[in-house]
């Protein structure tokens, strides 16, 4: 919605979800799991250390997880245009369903995200702890957390060993 178009954004939203009505039954549940296909569960951020600037792989929250989600398959609807001629409308619904099918930009862009993460994965350790860890704004050592470690730790272990996370 740019410039306060917003009368112009609700009616390419009603219209895919009207294709998507039609060619699949439940458009809601289609939607939730698009996005639950594309969330990632780990990015990497920029930590400074002794002057040099490290990439560091980092556990995503939810609230992240679902923006990165959304943002990524806008984008990919846009990116997926063609040219001009091809409508919003038809290039988000079919990037929702890619998303759907675990296809597409936005799937290429959670798979690239991970895979920079796993390279990386050697840096975790520099990771500074949560603020609710005791970490944050004033943080005077270069100890990782424990438990956020080790969160990421299980996570790429996993990834290697083809384990779902969580299990």
């Amino acid at each position: 919605m740019i410039s306060g178009k917003r009368r112009r954004v609700r009616a390419i939203f009603d219209q895919t979800f009207h294709r998507s009505a039609r060619s699949s039954g439940d458009v809601i549940e289609l939607l939730v799991k698009a996005v639950e296909n594309i969330k990632p569960i780990c990015e990497v951020e920029k930590v400074k250390i002794a002057g040099t600037t490290y990439d560091v792989p980092s556990i995503v929250g939810r609230d992240r997880q679902q923006s990165l989600a959304i943002r990524w398959i806008l984008e990919g609807a846009e990116e997926g245009r063609i040219s001009k001629s091809t409508s919003l409308e038809k290039s988000s619904f079919e990037e929702i369903v890619d998303a759907y099918r675990q296809k597409g930009i936005s799937h290429m862009k959670r798979h690239n995200l991970h895979r920079l993460a796993s390279v990386k994965r050697r840096f975790v350790h520099f990771r500074r702890p949560p603020p609710f860890m005791g970490g944050g704004a004033i943080l005077n050592s270069n100890q990782p957390s424990s438990f956020h470690y080790s969160l990421v730790m299980q996570y790429f272990r996993n990834t290697l060993l083809g384990i779902p996370f969580g299990s």
